[in-house]
């Protein structure tokens, strides 16, 4: 089951010794820091264009405090997918800076930037790939170069933390929804993560799961920043939000504020809960 996955994990070290540095190198204001630490998100003067010239990203600014939750919602094609992307490298921004726990964005930290970032996709589906969950959740660790012994005492810790103790044998893709998102959420807590950048966590969940879903992430410690439409989970769970409109980010304030604003909600495609 190992020897599987570090042959899965050669793999994916080849594909990022491959990626391109980025180019441009801009001046940045320091690190804001929070109580003598670096803030778990910096985010200064992005900007980012798909090949074709589409400018998905026009200068966005935005920092998140160690634990910190904070929303990020907006119309379709706002930029949020292309944004959470950023912060662990898979997209360089054209300009700008992005830091995690200080540390630049940058090739040379590529590897300690996805053990600090927990990226998780809309769709398990993308990121449960192996065929037991027990295999998924190690995959991170192993990348890591990480002993034996302590890849299985993360993958225990991980499950135990997204309540799926005794699912570790069970095939992924026969499991509900539901629980291929606690699973893949588990794959990023296994590598002990700083930051969780959820794309759209709620999606496709019926009440129950939803709710269960809240639940859980309520109980990490991790900061986060969620992208979503779903207003009543930005309600339930993140006491900031950033609404981001067009590649630029247009409010930046408390939850509760920014719900009671309907024209301001309105004018950028959402509705208040």
């Amino acid at each position: 089951m190992l020897d599987y996955l570090k042959a899965q994990v050669d793999t994916v070290d080849t594909a990022v010794a491959a990626q391109p540095r980025a180019e441009t190198e801009t001046g940045v204001a320091p690190t804001a820091r929070v109580a003598d630490r670096p803030a778990a998100v910096e985010v200064r003067g992005l900007r980012y264009s798909y090949p074709g010239g589409f400018p998905a990203l026009r200068g966005v600014d935005l920092a998140l405090a160690p634990g910190e939750k904070v929303a990020v919602v907006g119309p379709n094609g706002a930029g949020k997918s292309t944004l959470l992307l950023h912060l662990n490298g898979i997209l360089r921004g054209d300009e700008g800076e992005v830091r995690i726990a200080g540390l630049p964005v940058s090739q040379e930290n590529l590897g300690h930037i996805r053990a600090l970032v927990g990226l998780v996709f809309q769709n398990p589906d993308d990121q449960l790939f192996s065929p037991t969950v027990f295999e998924d959740v190690a995959f991170g660790p192993l990348y890591m170069g990480l002993e034996e012994s302590e890849v299985r005492q993360r993958v225990d810790e991980a499950l135990a933390a997204v309540h799926m103790e005794g699912y570790a044998a069970r095939m992924p893709h026969r499991l509900s929804l539901g629980e291929r998102k606690r699973v893949a959420i588990a794959t990023v807590l296994a590598m002990e993560p700083a930051v969780l950048a959820l794309d759209e966590p709620s999606s496709g969940l019926d009440p129950r799961s939803r709710r269960a879903l809240i639940r859980l992430l309520r109980e990490l410690p991790q900061a986060m920043l969620v992208a979503t439409h779903d207003m009543h989970l930005v309600r339930d769970l993140l006491p900031r939000t950033v609404i981001l409109d067009a590649g630029l980010v247009v409010a930046d304030g408390p939850t509760s504020q920014m719900l009671r604003d309907t024209h301001l909600l309105e004018e950028h495609g959402l509705e208040a809960p």
